[in-house]
């Protein structure tokens, strides 16, 4: 698997794993580009994971290019077709990403959680905090990852 941000990909990730083969994880999504499974702690009434089959760390190992963009973007339409497939009565959902030092896997994953939490107290691990990082909405990283050419063209 191909490694981006400079950095090596860890020889036991357990999402690499996941992503090659999921002999020991129910895949709820796979295609070329990711996979989708429940985590293993969830922390609302549906609480699934999206990853990229590559190996990229962090939200820190994005940049302001197209094809990070369009992963990210295709992580979350995966992520929100999935939830509206298995929580349709849900009235909330909220999707996005831990940051370092607060990530607990390092492989870039995607929380998409159909509220509310379960329990209550699990939701503060999925708030901002400023600039200590915490958690990134989807939309926010999006809107840092859009390349210059589409903002150039929206203004």
């Amino acid at each position: 698997m191909a490694t981006v941000g400079g950095g090596a990909k860890p020889s036991t990730c357990v999402f690499c794993e996941i992503a090659r083969s999921s002999a020991s994880t129910t895949l709820l999504h796979e295609d070329e580009r990711v996979v989708a499974f429940q985590d293993i702690k969830p922390a609302a009434f549906r609480h699934y994971l999206v990853i990229p089959v590559e190996h990229i760390s962090t939200v820190n190992d994005l940049k302001r290019r197209p094809e990070d963009f369009s992963l990210v973007s295709h992580m979350y339409d995966v992520g929100r077709t999935l939830l509206r497939r298995d929580a349709p009565q849900s009235t909330r959902y909220r999707f996005g990403f831990h940051q370092p030092p607060l990530n607990s896997v390092n492989h870039l994953h995607l929380h998409c959680l159909a509220l509310p939490f379960t329990p209550r107290w699990k939701s503060i691990k999925y708030f901002p905090l400023g600039p200590l990082g915490g958690f990134i909405e989807v939309e926010k990283l999006l809107q840092r990852l859009k390349p210059l050419s589409a903002l150039s063209s929206t203004l």
